[in-house]
């Protein structure tokens, strides 16, 4: 139980700092070696240990990791990112289309994979067009996360979620999508307060050692509409029997999947490049390592002293408040995997789902690290010299995660 209990919280403690501290072994490499070592000492067993692994989370996101791929190897997000970017408009409705655009598709694709895809070139029009890329940037990051919750696609989380409460495709969009559309012109609002009389790039911003002009674009992948066509088709194919069929979501992704690495066109290695492996066996890892935690008793022990303070996993407007701080502690995936093993039998799953979902989507944009899109769009910052510190991201971050965490705790209430 001792070992159980160490090895648990150092990998926790990875998941929340991002490496474990004195070495040079990141989140996934942390729950990995975790998982390992419990096996090897036989604190859990093989068999346990392979039970533990829900594989309709596993095969659920990678085939939906594998359509929001082919988008990227076809070229759509650089091209819809070039559309934008060179726009005739002004900053403040560039700033509109774009938290449009950056919700909208991170609620139908993976919200990381638009990140990976659309922020450098983004990052690299604002510079052409003599834009603060920051309101910028800041905007489309905070509406992948926020418009991410609105669907199961969105995000992993929002997959393990769905999955470990039984919740169909319209009833989790029921529960979720209104506060994440509601989200979206609130983003804007707070970042046209926030950066008003700062649109253009100040000197100070300019990249060290050159001009604005100076900087090429990064390499961008050939727009192919017939690829674009066939992922758009597959994409909606799933969608669709997500909604009118009773087929259990894993395989309707397999199957999407599975069409669209058939191509003459498409190198399979090349579509499966862009599918985050690093992801999928954290969250192999995470399994195990919960599994091994939860068989100590000590997990049932924290239960009862939250239900004592007046926190219940099973009640919605207290898993709200629990997942915003949770998520920014460890992360939103090892979050909700923290709490996955006790949130089922739930009276309300949809409500219970919304919390979840909306308490770790909605908190993520208070500090830079808090999400992935965030630590991506700080890269691409950093890359090109311009400043992205922990204080300029929480200045439009928080009140913009806190007004909605607001709005998504009336809304909670709403649905009991």
């Amino acid at each position: 139980m001792d070992l159980t209990l160490t090895i648990f919280v150092l990998v926790y403690v990875a998941m929340g700092v991002g490496h474990l501290p004195g070495f040079r072994l990141d989140r996934t490499g942390a729950a990995t070696v975790g998982a390992m070592l419990l096996i090897a000492s036989g604190e859990i067993s093989p068999a346990a240990a392979w039970a533990a692994v829900d594989y309709r989370v596993i095969g659920l996101l990678f085939g939906l990791m594998t359509v929001s791929a082919a988008f990227m190897v076809a070229g759509f997000y650089d091209w819809i990112a070039n559309k934008i970017g060179h726009l005739l408009v002004g900053p403040k409705g560039l700033l509109a289309i774009l938290i449009a655009v950056s919700g909208l598709m991170s609620a139908l694709l993976n919200k990381d994979v638009v990140a990976v895809a659309m922020a450098p070139i983004l990052c690299s029009i604002c510079l052409g067009r003599q834009l603060n890329p920051l309101p910028f940037l800041l905007g489309f990051c905070f509406a992948a996360n926020f418009g991410s919750t609105a669907t199961l696609l969105g995000s992993p989380q929002n997959m393990i979620v769905a999955e470990t409460l039984n919740l169909s495709f319209v009833g989790f969009m029921e529960a979720a999508a209104p506060p994440a559309a509601l989200s979206l012109p609130l983003i804007w609002v707070v970042i046209v307060m926030c950066y008003r009389g700062r649109w253009s790039l100040p000197d100070a911003a300019r990249p060290a050692g050159g001009s604005v002009a100076a900087i090429a674009p990064d390499a961008q992948v050939t727009f192919s509409r017939g690829e674009t066509i066939k992922a758009g088709v597959v994409a909606l194919a799933v969608v669709a029997a997500f909604i009118f069929t009773d087929v259990p979501h894993m395989l309707i992704a397999l199957m999407g999947a599975s069409v669209l690495l058939v191509s003459r066109r498409i190198a399979s290695s090349n579509l499966l490049h862009h599918v985050n492996a690093d992801l999928l066996l954290l969250l192999f890892g995470l399994f195990v390592v919960n599994a091994a935690f939860t068989a100590t008793g000590l997990p049932e022990q924290m239960l009862a002293r939250l239900r004592d303070s007046g926190l219940d996993l099973h009640d919605p407007p207290s898993m709200l408040l629990i997942m915003a701080v949770l998520s920014n502690i460890v992360g939103n995936n090892p979050a909700v995997m923290l709490v996955a093993p006790f949130i089922s039998g739930s009276h309300e799953p949809e409500a219970l789902g919304a919390a979840i979902v909306l308490g770790t989507g909605f908190s993520s944009s208070a500090v830079v690290f808090g999400s992935l899109v965030g630590i991506i769009v700080a890269e691409e910052c950093r890359k090109r010299g311009i400043a992205l510190g922990f204080v300029e991201f929480a200045r439009a971050g928080v009140p913009t995660s806190i007004i909605c965490l607001l709005i998504a705790a009336l809304w909670i209430h709403h649905l009991g």
